[in-house]
């Protein structure tokens, strides 16, 4: 049996020596008082295990009565890649067998009244869910909102006819109910969905390769949100199976802020998934950069990212050493919080230019070559850009920058085969949390469905998921490692 990677080990080891909390009530008699009390009861979430295959899964597949045809797809592309499934919901619920997912499918529904049979199906199996369970829903992209959001309706929408604004409200209402569902798992389950396009077909290898991240311990720490499917791009032959333990096999992937914290997590994952990591990081962090480059076997470049030819630079680094560049992960960043009132020029600017204007940049310098044709670029946000943050907004302003470069980078590297997404983290546990005030820092660690924070290994998994060929579909979209955090949720 192949042993867990020393780095994986030290990566629970951190995450059981900050949250004794968690520690005492994930089993055994401290977790009777937490109940007793009425205390939060997180416990210990299944990760996955690198160099481990994924278990299969027993799957219930549910699904309105208009989408049959669409779930008989998925239920026969969740068997071939060796899950158990189960169509008959109601044996389910009368039995004593513990089902470990269930996919709910509604993407052909034509009205709200349509999904009040699935989601009661849903919740009569709820019970019988195994610790870690994973709900899928797989709908439709409603007209004029964005994933997962309250924007409202276009009027094209309502010009449409009444059918079309009972087909728009029926897709908006999956994403209420994936939302609400995720705060009421327990065990550690989560819930998530997966909205296509008007187009993408339901087996598209971009809604299979989102299926398979989300039925996985790759995705543990991600809970109530959504992967919208915006194109059927991506190989063909991850319909009939997953992607493997190295998906990223011969990509040359370049990785800012690598020294230490997230950034090491990600270029080490990256690296045991197959892919030559460029490792970047300041010249003071040398010694850092040194050992994590010499432990992954890696070419590093200690760079500035803020230089003004930090882009050519990280250009002439792959050409010469591998003749090409196939993705960027610009995780390099910095804070300098104070409540704004306080807030000084050099606060605000330097954080800008450290998260947001040097990504712009050398993306913008990139993708001027051709070697970096086909590109895919997964920039850093944060839930501070989404919702905001108390005495944060220099860096809220930053983060939202990057929602909003990734949103529009999209088309610009579509022409390419290129994508560019973004992850937001919610709290996760790092050196630098940890520095947080006892109080506070057990508070944010709470504020999340999963009453947890997440490991660096989390925002890893997302990354890495983003930079396969199994989310080539997915661009422009900024997805939220952050167990559901309750604010911006």
């Amino acid at each position: 049996m192949p042993k867990t990677p020393r780095w994986t080990r030290t990566l629970t080891d951190l995450r059981s020596s900050q949250d004794a909390y968690l520690d005492v009530v994930a089993t055994g008699p401290g977790r009777s008082v937490a109940g007793a009390l009425g205390l939060p009861a997180p416990v210990s979430l299944t990760r996955h295990e690198a160099g481990r295959p994924e278990k299969p899964r027993t799957v219930l597949v549910i699904a309105d009565e208009s989408s049959s045809a669409d779930a008989d797809a998925l239920a026969q592309a969740l068997s071939a890649r060796g899950h158990d499934v189960r169509r008959d919901a109601q044996a389910v619920a009368e039995g004593s067998e513990r089902i470990q997912a269930v996919l709910l499918v509604l993407s052909q529904a034509h009205g709200p009244s349509d999904l009040t049979a699935p989601s009661l199906s849903l919740g009569s199996v709820l019970r019988r869910l195994d610790r870690g369970a994973r709900v899928v829903a797989v709908s439709r992209a409603a007209e004029g909102v964005a994933a997962g959001s309250a924007v409202a309706v276009s009027a094209s929408a309502v010009e449409a006819g009444t059918e079309s604004v009972r087909r728009n409200a029926a897709r908006q209402g999956a994403v209420g109910l994936v939302r609400s569902l995720a705060q009421e798992m327990r065990g550690g389950a989560t819930a998530n969905g997966i909205v296509m396009a008007d187009g993408v077909a339901v087996d598209a290898p971009s809604v299979l390769g989102g299926l398979d991240f989300l039925l996985s311990g790759r995705s543990a720490f991600v809970s109530g949100q959504f992967l919208p499917v915006t194109s059927e791009a991506g190989p063909a032959s991850l319909a009939q199976a997953a992607l493997g333990e190295t998906p990223l096999e011969g990509r040359v992937i370049v990785v800012t802020g690598a020294a230490r914290g997230i950034g090491e997590q990600i270029a080490r994952l990256l690296h045991a998934q197959g892919a030559q990591v460029v490792p970047i990081d300041v010249p003071a962090a040398g010694d850092a950069l040194a050992k994590l480059a010499n432990a992954i076997g890696a070419a590093s470049l200690p760079l500035d990212v803020t230089a003004d030819d930090a882009g050519q630079r990280i250009l002439e680094h792959c050409r010469t050493r591998f003749g090409r560049i196939d993705g960027i992960v610009h995780n390099a960043g910095i804070t300098r919080d104070k409540m704004l009132a306080n807030m000084d020029e050099g606060r605000f600017a330097s954080v800008q230019a450290v998260n947001v204007e040097a990504p712009l940049r050398i993306t913008q310098q990139l993708l001027a070559d051709p070697l970096a044709q086909g590109l895919r670029v997964v920039g850093l946000a944060s839930t501070s850009g989404i919702a905001g943050n108390r005495g944060q907004t220099n860096y809220a302003v930053s983060k939202a920058g990057v929602v909003g470069m990734v949103a529009a980078l999209a088309p610009e590297l579509a022409a390419g085969g290129g994508t560019a997404n973004a992850v937001a983290p919610g709290f996760i546990e790092t050196e630098m949390t940890a520095k947080i005030p006892m109080a506070r820092r057990q508070v944010a660690r709470r504020l999340n469905s999963l009453q947890q924070g997440g490991l660096p290994v989390d925002v890893a998994e997302a990354i890495a998921f983003l930079l396969s060929d199994a989310a080539a579909g997915i661009s422009g979209q900024t997805l939220r490692v952050c167990g559901q955090n309750l604010v911006g949720a």
